[in-house]
């Protein structure tokens, strides 16, 4: 009944928007690193390297995660000949340290042949190392260690971003050998990347989870599968993340957001193609009837119900902006 044409993933043809410095545009390309590699080292290295982008860059820095003993769980600017290794140091006391004598902590707590691959690794050359511990709930997980080589300093707000960038990844490193509890996860990391971008505009708040719960309600109605509901809400909750760089061009925006998330990618032709019209005088692509991906319908369908406030406006538009067959499933809901 519903029709869904069969395409390649679009390739997005606007260029990621450059900055001297991170916000949550930055912030959102960290999203889509997390949801693309959905692991431990995945989720640290992406941590890390957002971390050191707060600090102004110019800092290498490695993970440690708790199980039992203290390793190395991802590395950023160092060699990865420190993944796994058992280290002991300066994060052990839970909280964030600013220590002005490099790495020397570090050196005194280790036996010799570990000295000597962080001698290999260049810590010996750091002069001032940034220590934030990770911890979700008062349970201890793991910390973030920064090192700098230079004469650079670390700011008071920088290490408070940083510090918060910890609490705020902390959460994940816990349950990733659940696949259902990384889904919660994903899920979660997900909608409070989407709520600070709508948070740029008060009257946003709430709109994306709005249209969610309803583009849901119609996927389950028109017999969409456990999956592709899934998918589905990520591109409802995710339509107009791309708002973080304005109006202008935000559906494309987005989904250049979503570019190499596999698993997600009919939720970045959703994104993309959420302002195409079923009489073809939309946007970015003029995609008309069916042509136009089945979750950007429904999204479509949702968005206009939830901006205009009433059944009676989408009614009116059925046939011309919207698939009125996914219109007419949303006037069989209890809304």
């Amino acid at each position: 009944m519903f029709g869904r044409r069969q395409k390649p993933p679009t390739t997005p043809d606007v260029p990621e928007p450059r900055g001297s410095a991170p916000d949550a545009g930055d912030a959102t390309r960290v999203l889509a690193e997390l949801l693309a590699r959905p692991t431990q080292e995945g989720i640290l290295e992406a941590a890390l390297a957002y971390a050191a982008r707060l600090l102004g860059g110019g800092v290498s820095a490695y993970a440690i995660v708790r199980r039992g003993q203290d390793r190395v769980g991802a590395v950023h600017g160092y060699s990865k000949a420190l993944l796994g290794v058992a280290l002991s140091g300066p994060w052990s006391s839970m909280r964030t340290r600013l220590l002005s004598d490099g790495a020397r902590e570090l050196y005194d707590q280790n036996l010799p042949d570990t000295q000597a691959l962080l001698t290999e690794c260049g810590m010996q050359a750091v002069t001032l190392s940034l220590v934030v511990p990770v911890s979700d709930r008062g349970r201890y997980v793991g910390a973030m260690v920064f090192d700098r080589t230079g004469p650079e300093g670390v700011t008071p707000s920088a290490q408070e971003a940083v510090t918060r960038w910890a609490a705020a990844i902390a959460p994940l490193l816990g349950i990733l050998d659940s696949r259902e509890d990384w889904k919660h996860a994903a899920r979660q990391i997900t909608g409070a990347v989407v709520e600070a971008v709508e948070s740029r505009e008060f009257d946003a708040l709430g709109h994306a989870q709005s249209v969610a719960d309803i583009s849901l309600k119609l996927g389950a109605q028109i017999g969409l599968a456990d999956r592709e509901l899934e998918e589905l809400w990520y591109a409802a909750t995710m339509h107009d993340i791309g708002k973080i760089h304005g109006e202008a061009g935000h559906a494309l925006v987005g989904a250049n957001f979503l570019h190499g998330v596999g698993h997600l990618s009919e939720a970045q032709r959703a994104v993309r193609h959420h302002h195409e019209r079923w009489d073809g005088q939309g946007e970015p692509d003029k995609l008309a009837g069916e042509d136009i991906p089945l979750y950007a319908r429904i999204v479509a369908v949702a968005n206009a119900y939830v901006r205009m406030g009433g059944l009676e406006r989408v009614r009116a538009q059925a046939g011309r902006g919207l698939d009125q067959r996914i219109v007419a499933q949303l006037e069989k809901l209890d809304l």
